[in-house]
């Protein structure tokens, strides 16, 4: 099903000061990136160009306006493959100016959690992401409802106090 949502980049052009992103699922559908990983082809972070996309830049034009990004990642231990995957390609994520921490699903139990994965801009404005079951993005949805952005921006905050930072999480 398309999506009506506004394009990614116009809302994190809108955003001020704040953009946060809860991840909450232990694979995500495929992408030609993963399955190279699989194979075993590995980045070499040294050539930029081999590896920069156009999200790492819009990251970093975000971040040089002043805007923090975060972003916490709740995962299952051991990890999975996709997520393995997620760690090693958190690199770019970081050199783009993100902030990534991860926390272990278990320690997550008593933090009320919102269903699905999303973006928070601002602390007022939600896109929340709809997966399939096999984790390929149905559709965005958008809202400004505050019951909804209270409690996402609740939960992120608190999976955020308890997480890892990046580079102490080792799976």
């Amino acid at each position: 099903m398309p999506s009506s949502a506004p394009d990614f980049a116009e809302l994190l052009g809108r955003c001020e000061r704040s953009a946060v992103h809860l991840e909450l699922r232990d694979s995500y559908a495929p992408t030609e990136r993963f399955e190279a990983w699989r194979r075993g082809d590995r980045i070499s972070w040294d050539a930029r160009e081999s590896w920069w996309h156009p999200y790492d830049q819009l990251i970093t034009d975000t971040v040089a306006r002043g805007v923090v990004v975060r972003r916490a990642r709740i995962v299952s231990e051991p990890v999975s493959e996709y997520i393995r995957w997620e760690h090693y390609v958190t690199h770019a994520n970081i050199a783009a100016g993100e902030e990534v921490r991860w926390l272990p699903r278990r320690r997550a139990t008593n933090i009320p959690l919102p269903g699905n994965d999303f973006w928070l801009f601002d602390g007022a404005l939600l896109r929340v992401h709809h997966f399939s079951g096999d984790g390929a993005v149905v559709e965005d949805e958008i809202t400004a409802d505050p019951e909804t952005v209270t409690l996402c921006a609740t939960a992120f905050e608190a999976v955020w106090d308890r997480a890892v930072p990046h580079h102490l999480y080792e799976i």
